[in-house]
This record gives structure tokens, C-alpha cells and sequence, in this order.
């Protein structure tokens, strides 16, 4: 009887050994299930968000792949680098016109907000190195709407007097880009700073290297111009340029004056740089043909181009050259209101004598450069 009982109790305890571990097993399953069900949903979700499903996605390598995802949020990331960059440019060249279409914006818009979420900064592959009141500043503004440039907008002083902060220092100040683009910073006074040529070149030689100049006299002028509106006391320009006007000695000390001595400053950089690796800009033909000089610039920066005579007006109130107004502005793009300051008088005499000071200068800078500028 008792082995009768005992055996009924083994079979209940092994059923309900069985029962249980079936039951925990289907719990177990059914919970394995609907925690991955709602992890791949939560994955797709998060990839859909990141990069939404593209009728052209299939297949692409992965650069396409990211220009296709950054394209849904161009505006939203160019929005985000004018508040970095403390500029509005970017809603202006969004749109400009005189382009056949819009593609080439488009592109511009694309490769900004690409570089701005997987480019890397890097040091500048090109320099705009000179001269202070030739046109820097527009040949600046007028090739960094070209999509494969990003261009540093402030100067950084690096080469003539942060040079002890480092490259990773200045490196960090650039802009953004991919490989495909063309790092760009303007500092005018690199080109009359004696230790910058080999400070560049240390940092690579192969640095291409652009020197905006102007007719030597006008230049002085203007420097003059720009220095007596924020120190209307100093000396006038006839005292600061002679040390003996009445014999023609020309005081070539003053930095105004110096600067326009382009050929001193040349042989100093051709000490480390090879001719070819420098392209002048003419700041006169810069006024009354922009598209072909900024051709040239493209040209020189082996870039397609681009930026066109369609992309231009001529402001008679500024007197120079103004970027014709986007689509999405009511303003035209012209350089802010320190450029085309109106000149102080010179007497005439005055500017014969200077003309008769650089010629030799010039003369000799023409035949170095194999450019006849025209300033005589």
C-alpha cells in the first residue's frame, strides 16, 4: 500500500516538475519576444529619425549616404553655424542669384552642413597673406560663397602674433571641412611680417598663397584715410609721408608707405616659396572686372568656376562691387561701411613725387611677377 502511495506521488511530482518548467519556458519565450520586437522597433525608429529612407539611398557608398542624410537638415545646421560664426552670410548665399538654377547653392548648402557634422578642422590649405587696404576683405567675401570654400571670417594673427599659441591653437579656430573643400583665412599683414614666410612653410610648403595689391599711392592713401577716422589728430599725410618734401625724400619708415614696396616684401617670401605658389590679385581690376579676377582666383585654387559676373553689380555709392541680392534678403551683400571711405585730398604734387618714389619699385615687382599693373 505505502509503495502504491509512494509511486502515485513520483508521478505527480514529475508532471508537475514538467508542467512548471513548460510554463516557465513559454513565459520566458513570450517575454524574449516582445523585448526584441520593441528593440529592433525602437533601432528602426532611431535610424528613420536619423536618416529617413531615400528612393536613391540604396546602394550608395557611405559618403553619399551622410550627404543624403545631412541634406533633410541643411537649413537647421546652417542656422546653428551663423550663431557659431556670428554671421549671417549663410542665409545669404543660400539662394544667390545670377546662377543657372539653384544648383550650385544647393551644393553649397550641402558640403556646409556636411563638414559641419563629420568634417574635421584642419589647417588652411590657402592664405589670402596681403596687402592691408588692397581688397582683401572682398576677395575673401566673394570666394567663400564658392561651395567647395570655407573660409575663417575674422583674422587670427597667427603667422605675425599668436604664432607661440600653437598649431593646435589655430588649427581650432578654423572652420569645419571635408576633404573636398578648401581651407581659407585672411591675415593682410603676413605679407610685410618678415618671419611668416617661413613660419607657413614650416606649417607646409605647399601652401598656396594669395597677394591682393594696388596701385602703391592709392594704397597709402586710403591707409591714411582708414587711420585718420579713428585718430583724426595725427599728422597730415604730406608730414607722416616726407622726411624733406621739398627734395623728395620719402620717408620710407612709415609703415604706409612701406608696404607699398611690394617688391622687398616679395623677395623675402620667394625665399621659401616657390613663384608659382603665389597668386596677385590686381585690387584695381578687382573694381571693374570682379568675375574675371575672382576667375582667376578659382583658377589658382584649382576650383570649378563658379562664382560668375552674374554674381555682381556695381555699387556707385561704394564704388566697387557688391554680391547682387539673394532670394531670401532684402539687402544686397556690399562690405560693411569702413570700405569706400572717401579719400583725403592729396595735393597733386604730392602724389607725382610718390609716383616717381615707387616706380623703380614697381617696375621691378612687374618683372618678378611677369604682370604689368599699371600704375604708372
Amino acid at each position: 500500500m505505502a509503495h502504491r502511495f509512494l509511486s502515485s506521488t513520483n508521478r505527480f511530482s514529475a508532471r508537475f516538475a514538467f508542467i512548471f518548467t513548460v510554463s516557465l519556458s513559454c513565459t520566458y519565450l513570450c517575454y524574449s519576444i516582445l523585448f526584441c520586437r520593441s528593440t529592433i522597433m525602437t533601432n528602426q525608429g532611431y535610424e528613420g529619425k536619423r536618416c529617413p529612407p531615400s528612393k536613391s539611398a540604396g546602394g550608395k557608398k557611405l559618403l553619399g549616404k551622410l550627404d543624403n542624410c545631412a541634406s533633410l537638415e541643411v537649413r537647421s545646421a546652417l542656422e546653428e553655424s551663423a550663431a557659431r560664426r556670428g554671421s549671417s552670410d549663410v542665409r545669404d548665399q543660400s539662394k544667390t542669384p545670377g546662377s543657372s538654377g539653384s544648383n550650385w547653392a544647393d551644393t553649397k548648402l550641402r558640403n556646409m552642413s556636411v563638414a559641419q557634422k563629420y568634417g574635421n578642422k584642419k589647417l588652411p590649405n590657402a592664405l589670402i597673406v596681403g596687402v592691408k587696404k588692397g581688397g582683401t576683405r572682398a576677395v575673401l567675401e566673394f570666394i567663400r560663397i564658392h561651395p567647395d570654400v570655407r573660409a575663417l571670417g575674422t583674422e587670427p594673427h597667427f603667422f605675425d602674433r599668436n604664432y607661440d599659441r600653437g598649431l593646435d591653437w589655430y588649427r581650432g579656430l578654423m572652420p569645419r571641412t571635408l576633404d573636398s573643400q578648401i581651407t581659407l583665412e585672411k591675415t593682410p599683414s603676413y605679407f610685410v611680417t618678415r618671419e611668416a614666410p617661413r613660419r607657413i612653410s614650416s606649417m607646409s610648403h605647399e601652401t598656396k598663397l594669395i597677394v591682393v595689391v594696388r596701385n602703391p599711392v592709392t594704397r597709402a592713401i586710403s591707409d591714411y584715410t582708414q587711420t585718420l577716422s579713428k585718430k583724426p589728430d595725427i599728422p597730415t599725410f604730406e608730414e607722416l609721408a616726407f622726411k624733406n618734401r621739398s627734395v623728395g625724400l620719402v620717408d620710407t619708415s612709415w609703415n604706409a608707405i612701406r608696404i607699398g614696396m611690394y617688391i622687398l616684401h616679395l623677395e623675402n617670401w620667394l625665399q621659401y616659396f616657390r613663384l608659382s605658389q603665389i597668386h596677385f590679385v590686381s585690387g584695381e581690376r578687382l573694381i571693374t572686372d570682379p568675375a574675371g579676377e575672382m576667375g582667376r582666383v578659382q583658377d589658382f585654387l584649382g576650383l570649378k568656376r563658379i562664382i560668375t559676373d552674374k554674381h555682381f553689380y556695381f555699387n556707385r555709392t561704394k564704388g566697387f562691387p557688391c554680391l547682387k541680392k539673394p532670394e531670401s534678403s532684402s539687402q544686397p551683400r556690399c562690405l560693411g561701411k569702413s570700405k569706400g571711405r572717401t579719400h583725403v585730398q592729396i595735393e597733386e604734387e604730392v602724389i607725382e613725387q610718390l609716383q616717381e618714389f615707387y616706380r623703380p619699385f614697381n617696375i621691378k615687382f612687374y618683372e618678378t611677377v611677369g604682370q604689368d599693373f599699371k600704375w604708372d
